[in-house]
């Protein structure tokens, strides 16, 4: 136990010191799933992969990563692999993880011949071999391929013994070493086919009885490059009814239309509210949260993280029941972050259609037309001083009956009733003095409404413009999303109750 202690110490302070964070305890598998868990364990503080005369490995076999998705980074390890000439695996990286487990694209090539060791393949697509140990490989759009010879690429290769890899992603430049030499160097400019972000994943590969084990496997974010912008979507954990405040399926569909915008890198996490993944914001531009509010929104308990996050200038976006906390300091952090909050006994909360009006001056309104749109639409939001900084994107005015019938709890308030006849904010954008940003939307509680064009562009345009992206002149452009789109990712909660998309 106290080996195990020393070596989680170590791990900690060194990757602290150097930017990185461990993303293998040393202990368990926890963090990491395998369609075929028989093949993986871990033996003396290293992740172990080991086929057997008795259980052959038949089919490439890969245990993947499962609290984050990887971008820009540096990736350092150590690995063994032993077993007869043929013996073979890799590291997945920016991967495709595939329904069968088998992971699709970069992979950091390991041997015990030495054929492969130090290669970058592309497993499992038509590109093969992107560049062969000792190669600095230049990719052109057309997929065209220029080789150049690495000046020196000996790694002094210990078989049977602990080796370290060290593995970079930029933008399109990968670089991979070993022992502290350069093996392969490959910039990937062939956009049709490169991946600029995705899982990663070990191997234990096909064929003769062999064993690979990784230990010391610990990850830093890079700031991303070419003015890409990084977006990190967080969801709640599972509440209301089938078909209201679905924060899981909600910002997994918002997720896709996000990746298929160039320059922008979006990664989604629903592990009940605050990620598991500790580097998840690490190279953030921006961060949304659809999550349940009041005492249990996922940032109350990480107010320092995201005041730090914030200081350096990463946007932050609230959306629906997100955009309420405690009054008070939780509260003013809020006013400070996003420009404001809503604020229980003082905000409304009543299901009503609100006939939306658009400030289209504002880059979140681009290409937003006005329409109407039945929600819990949030109003009488607790804003900074005379909204100081703050700019209204969607207004509506509540009738007199909407005023009189506020959500939860469900009795009229007086000065929500004396305000007949005003123009109410549902949304809301803020230019910080940190120079990030923030937004507030109040709209989500209906998982059918993401089906809405004009409310879905208004939502991208913002998650866009709050990463410090440029929101074309058009508002962003997505496609549509279809009732069977709307009933993936739902959550089992009761009665399960299909999403149709509105009329």
């Amino acid at each position: 136990m106290l080996s195990v202690l020393v070596f989680l110490l170590s791990s900690h302070l060194r990757a602290d010191d150097a930017g990185f964070r461990p993303i293998f305890d040393g202990q368990s598998l926890s963090g990491w799933e395998a369609p075929e868990p028989e093949f993986w364990s871990v033996e003396d503080g290293a992740i172990t992969g080991r086929s057997t005369p008795k259980m052959p490995c038949q089919r490439n076999q890969y245990l993947t990563w499962a609290r984050g998705t990887i971008d820009d980074f540096e990736l350092k390890l150590k690995f063994r692999i032993s077993g007869s000439p043929k013996a073979n695996s890799g590291i997945q990286i920016r991967a495709a993880i595939e329904p069968d487990g088998h992971a699709v694209g970069y992979q950091a090539d390991i041997d015990v011949a030495g054929n492969w060791r130090g290669a970058l393949y592309d497993e499992k697509t038509d590109r093969r071999a992107l560049a062969k140990p000792g190669q600095h490989v230049s990719i052109e759009l057309d997929g065209k391929r220029n080789s150049t010879s690495l000046a020196e690429s000996r790694h002094d290769f210990k078989v049977d013994d602990w080796n370290d890899y060290h593995i970079t992603c930029a933008g399109p430049k990968i670089t991979l070493k070993i022992n502290g030499k350069t093996t392969a160097v490959v910039v990937d400019e062939e956009k049709a086919h490169r991946d600029l972000w995705g899982r990663l994943a070990l191997q234990l590969h096909s064929g003769p009885p062999m064993t690979i084990q990784f230990k010391d496997i610990q990850l830093k974010r890079l700031p991303l490059t070419d003015r890409r912008k990084k977006i990190v979507l967080v969801a709640g954990h599972p509440s209301h009814g089938s078909g209201q405040h679905e924060h899981n399926a909600g910002i997994k569909l918002l997720t896709r239309r996000l990746q298929e915008l160039d320059g922008v890198i979006a990664t989604s996490y629903h592990d009940n509210g605050w990620p598991e993944d500790s580097t998840a914001f690490d190279n953030a531009n921006g961060m949304v949260f659809y999550a349940d509010g009041g005492r249990g929104h996922p940032v109350n308990k990480h107010l320092e993280k995201v005041e730090a996050l914030t200081a350096r200038g990463v946007g932050m976006m609230c959306i629906h029941y997100g955009v309420e906390v405690p009054r008070g300091e939780i509260g003013s952090r809020f006013q400070k972050w996003i420009g404001g909050y809503y604020e229980d006994r003082y905000s409304s909360n009543p299901h009503w259609d609100a006939e939306l009006r658009v400030h289209t001056d504002h880059p979140v309104g681009r290409g937003v037309e006005p329409t109407s749109v039945h929600d819990e639409w949030y109003f009488n939001i607790r804003f900074r001083n005379e909204m100081n900084g703050v700019t209204s994107i969607l207004e509506a005015t509540p009738s007199d009956k909407t005023r009189a019938r506020n959500g939860y709890p469900p009795e009229p308030y007086p000065h929500i009733i004396e305000a007949s006849g005003r123009s109410e904010t549902l949304m809301w954008a803020v230019e910080r003095e940190d120079g990030g940003r923030g937004v507030g939307f109040t709209g989500g509680h209906w998982h059918r409404n993401w089906a809405i064009d004009a409310q879905r562009r208004v939502v991208l345009n913002a998650m866009v413009w709050m990463a410090g992206g440029v929101v074309p002149q058009g508002g962003v452009e997505s496609d549509p999303v279809t009732e069977e789109e709307l009933n993936r990712d739902l959550d089992k909660k009761g009665e399960m109750v299909r999403v149709k998309v509105p009329k």
